[in-house]
């Protein structure tokens, strides 16, 4: 697909973040912690969804499928970084570097679509709790995910296409830590305005329209918690709306600050760490966010544990 590029560009040559050999030991260290901590907690939570019937219900089922875009993404993004620092190469072969900006794009898009409809689960589970079951059941939220996963996908494919069909005229260095589709596009020597007009539309559909609705449920969502008389009611409510409008807060905002800032604000430093941010520290946060505060999960862990006779030190120390 990508064989007239290919021609002129066989590897891309990664600049990283520093030159100096302690900075970027740091930054390895960092990265690899934050990615060993993404996928143990991560494979966790998924683990006690399916584990725990208690778990088995729409708000767990998504919260799966944000674990599982979680560690795809950081994956994605981490993975090539950390080998290349172990193998002392700052390289990326041209189908490795589409295949990374795929996945990055397509998990990314997903998240996005994917955090809107878990909005939408709680705005029906607070404000119309007798019909809930029947509007979200199981087949709803199989489509619901499946067609979160399918937009990510396809808008990712779009993108991708786009931007490796541009001439990059031998230009392989990229000033970035991994293949981050801006930082491709700036290599490209013709004119990229088209590539950037269907980035701007993908964009606006996959932040902008999904949060709009983020927010609308939980206007909706706020002011039917306010006539709730129970204060224990009141509290569940927050909890678990609270930790789905921190995760929103992180992964919007970086986001947004990424791929809709102004075109006068170039700064390469900060697209790098608002990159790391976005693949690694976002990503290793969630999980804890979502299990912190959370009864349920908290219950679950200790449930799995007492089953195991060695790990009563452990238990003891989440009461």
């Amino acid at each position: 697909m990508f064989q007239a590029n290919q021609t002129s560009i066989t590897v891309f040559i990664f600049l990283g973040f520093s030159h100096d050999p302690k900075v970027e030991v740091i930054v390895f260290m960092l990265c690899l912690l934050m990615y060993i901590f993404t996928l143990l907690s991560n494979v966790i939570l998924i683990s006690i969804t399916i584990l725990d019937s208690h778990l088995h219900t729409p708000m767990y089922f998504f919260l799966s499928n944000l674990s599982f875009l979680d560690i795809w993404y950081t994956s994605s993004a981490l993975t090539p970084m950390l080998a290349n620092f172990v193998s002392g190469k700052n390289t990326i072969s041209f189908s490795g570097c589409a295949s990374q900006m795929y996945f990055s794009l397509a998990t990314g898009s997903t998240e996005c679509v994917l955090l809107s409809m878990m909005a939408y689960d709680r705005y029906v589970a607070i404000c119309n709790p007798l019909r809930y079951p029947i509007i979200v059941n199981r087949r709803v939220c199989v489509l619901i995910a499946a067609g979160s996963w399918v937009t990510g996908c396809l808008t990712a494919l779009v993108e991708t296409v786009a931007v490796l069909q541009l001439s990059f005229c031998g230009n392989s260095i990229i000033n970035h830590f991994t293949c981050e589709i801006l930082a491709i596009l700036k290599l490209a020597c013709v004119d990229t305005s088209m590539v950037q007009l269907i980035m701007l539309v993908i964009s606006a559909l996959l932040l902008p329209m999904p949060l709009l609705l983020i927010c609308t449920s939980y206007v909706f969502i706020l002011s039917s918690i306010q006539r709730v008389r129970s204060e224990d009611g009141q509290s569940k409510a927050f909890s678990t709306c609270a930790a789905h409008l921190t995760v929103v807060v992180l992964f919007y905002g970086t986001a947004l600050s990424m791929y809709l800032k102004p075109s006068e604000v170039n700064s390469q430093e900060i697209d790098k760490f608002m990159a790391l941010v976005y693949a690694g520290l976002t990503p290793m946060l969630n999980p804890i966010i979502y299990s912190l505060r959370n009864k349920e999960v908290k219950v679950a862990v200790k449930t799995l544990l007492v089953k195991n006779p060695f790990n009563t030190a452990l238990i003891s120390t989440l009461k």
